[in-house]
């Protein structure tokens, strides 16, 4: 597990009914809530596959591409710059010829990483359920 940080600074600039004593708590289901962006770029189509790939360990960029079929060099590059953002994963540059980056899960990303996998798993488990039930409704 992670360390929490100090989280006093927020008060400045958050509502005050999401917190609890001294700990800020998200409600995705509230419409001004910061954690809905944060949720949205964690699960959006690309930042969930790259967690699923780095859960498995340090990637470099050229890596990741090829283990997310279908991301486009932009969209993998803005996914990356969310999730740094977010304190998901750390981007770590070599200064070397060519240049050399390599970014890796941080202990929060890990969290992040392993429900994002227990999900994974879960959906992979029950695809063929899920696709003959949709057949079935399509047949209707």
């Amino acid at each position: 597990m992670h360390d929490r940080l100090d989280q006093t600074a927020l008060r400045e600039k958050i509502p005050e009914e999401f917190f609890v004593e001294d700990r800020m708590l998200g409600n995705v289901l509230l419409s001004q809530c910061p954690s809905r962006e944060i949720l949205h770029q964690i699960t959006g189509k690309w930042g969930l596959l790259v967690m699923l790939v780095l859960k498995n360990g340090t990637k470099r960029f050229g890596e990741l591409r090829r283990e997310v079929q279908g991301v486009s060099e932009r969209m993998l590059t803005q996914t990356l710059q969310q999730l740094e953002e977010n304190k998901m994963l750390l981007r770590k540059s070599f200064n070397t010829v060519p240049p050399h980056v390599e970014y890796t899960l941080t202990p929060l990303g890990e969290e992040a990483a392993g429900k994002i996998k227990e999900l994974v798993d879960w959906l992979q488990f029950n695809i063929g359920d899920i696709l003959v039930n949709k057949m079935t409704l399509e047949k209707q």
